[in-house]
């Protein structure tokens, strides 16, 4: 996860950084990395397109704008996009061409402005922040009485193998400067398509993920995935009671999860209307 005794400040505030670079260097979401199909994927039957279609959404961690992307492609009619990090122009040049229906805001989670959003969304950034919850807490007084927040997380069961593996690895990687570190992400990236292969014929680990999704990536978009694993400070990987609290204890109610492929928690709450109890 990140070095023993570490301050979660100076945590977070690497783990920003190391984001930070990583999108100034990889700034492309092209193809099916960026599709409307994977956020489908994500989130499976907890977030349809049509309950994104006409809302205003806001989206915490945008990086490049990979996820606003999505979401316009739903049919979202507004996106608040926040990022905290130095790739902000990367967000903003990514997403100009939406006009005044993209809003870019350079700042960190727990300060999303408290506008009555109908749905707040968070993919792949709240592992990465060692106290997430000031985040969670800030998104639920974001969104309106009755509005959602829709995140994605690393998850520990069904990830018992690759965990064995990574941890080690990133002991190492998390230290490293980009150039090695992106020899080594091409290496990884050479043997993951054999294990792809693999997983065609054999019941692997992660084979459903293969199959689904690493398959239908391209070579580039496969490097950046394993360079996105190894690359920050920073990573944990919940279990479910643990995903499911993360929610509970902000106020959320109604909380529910999908088990993506049997490797990651997809998780959505409510914020309770008046009627029920907020």
């Amino acid at each position: 996860m990140s070095m023993a005794g570490e301050e979660p400040e100076n945590l977070r505030e690497r783990t920003v950084s190391d984001f930070g670079d990583q999108w100034l260097r990889y700034s492309d979401n092209s193809g099916f990395y960026g599709s409307l199909e994977l956020l489908q994927d994500v989130f499976g039957p907890l977030l349809a397109p049509e309950s994104i279609a006409g809302r205003r959404v806001a989206d915490i961690g945008s990086g490049t704008g990979r996820i606003v992307q999505m979401l316009m492609a739903a049919g979202a009619q507004h996106v608040t996009a926040i990022e905290p990090s130095q790739a902000f122009s990367v967000l903003e040049a990514n997403t100009r061409h939406y006009g005044e229906r993209v809003r870019c805001l350079n700042l960190r989670g727990d300060e999303i402005p408290e506008e009555g959003f109908d749905l707040v969304v968070s993919i792949g950034v709240l592992h990465h922040i060692p106290e997430p919850r000031p985040v969670v807490k800030a998104a639920w007084r974001a969104l309106r009485p009755g509005g959602r927040a829709a995140i994605w997380l690393y998850g520990q069961e069904g990830n018992e193998t690759y965990l064995a593996l990574v941890r080690p690895l990133r002991a190492v990687t998390t230290h490293l400067p980009h150039a090695l570190l992106a020899a080594l992400s091409g290496l990884l990236t050479a043997g993951l398509g054999l294990y792809v292969a693999a997983c065609r014929l054999l019941p692997l680990p992660l084979r459903g993920y293969m199959r689904n999704v690493v398959r239908r990536l391209t070579w580039e978009k496969r490097y950046l995935t394993i360079y996105d694993q190894l690359n920050p400070a920073y990573a944990r990987y919940y279990r479910r009671e643990e995903a499911v609290e993360l929610l509970r204890s902000a106020g959320f109610t109604d909380v529910q999860l999908h088990h993506r492929h049997d490797y990651s928690w997809a998780v959505t709450g409510l914020r309770p209307t008046a009627a029920n109890g907020a």
